[in-house]
């Protein structure tokens, strides 16, 4: 794990002055020093309000980093709508795959590593901004499928700061990684802190017993 910013490390983007200037007006500040590779896992914690979406949109400019995000392949055959997913930066997946989402997303991270194009993924582990019992397996199982780092984004209402100095290669030991999860986002408040999810693993649900 990293967690000094004032070290820098190898992989950075062309930052914008205009949108760390009016994260700075709203009384936010982004601490960043860099990426370790070129391509890896990003996940934002917590995601509670609305708001969360602009925050990090600036963020994102600020520090430049052109951030990918996956979605459903039939949307992106959509004429104007398609093209448009894809300017922002989204992955279509088709999801009837017989690899399945995370196959399909797997696959395209390691030819992004065979010809060194960057791909870092976004998502929230929490997939929605309402309190959930636990995290989505999605980002745990491709990063790990991928063996790409995840990077863990703090977005941190009580000190107005986006923090991204913590980068972590998971073990495959889910307890203990969730640990080290939880000690990197220790103290992180939401906008609404009654919303934010524990940094645990959505409980399965339970099978009906069979006759």
């Amino acid at each position: 794990m990293h967690s000094d910013p004032g070290a820098a490390l190898p992989v950075r983007f062309p930052e914008s002055r205009v949108a760390r200037a009016l994260l700075r007006l709203a009384g936010w500040r982004v601490t960043y020093n860099g990426f370790p590779t070129r391509q890896g896992v990003a996940i934002v914690y917590p995601h509670t309000s609305n708001w969360d979406f602009v925050v990090m949109v600036l963020a994102k400019w600020t520090i430049g980093i052109p951030a990918r995000w996956w979605g459903k392949d039939s949307l992106f055959r959509v004429p104007v709508l398609g093209r448009w997913m894809r300017w922002l930066g989204g992955i279509p997946l088709d999801r009837r795959s017989a690899r399945g989402v995370v196959g399909e997303m797997v696959a395209v991270f390691e030819d992004a590593k065979a010809s060194d194009e960057l791909l870092w993924l976004g998502l929230s582990p929490e997939g929605t901004r309402s309190h959930t019992p636990g995290w989505r397996s999605g980002f745990y199982q491709v990063a790990l499928g991928a063996r790409v780092p995840v990077a863990l984004i703090r977005l941190d209402y009580g000190q107005r700061e986006v923090r991204i100095t913590d980068f972590i290669h998971l073990s495959g030991d889910v307890d203990a990684d969730y640990a080290r999860m939880a000690e990197a986002y220790h103290g992180v408040r939401g906008q609404r802190p009654d919303q934010a999810s524990p940094i645990a693993p959505l409980p399965k649900r339970p099978t009906p017993d069979t006759v």
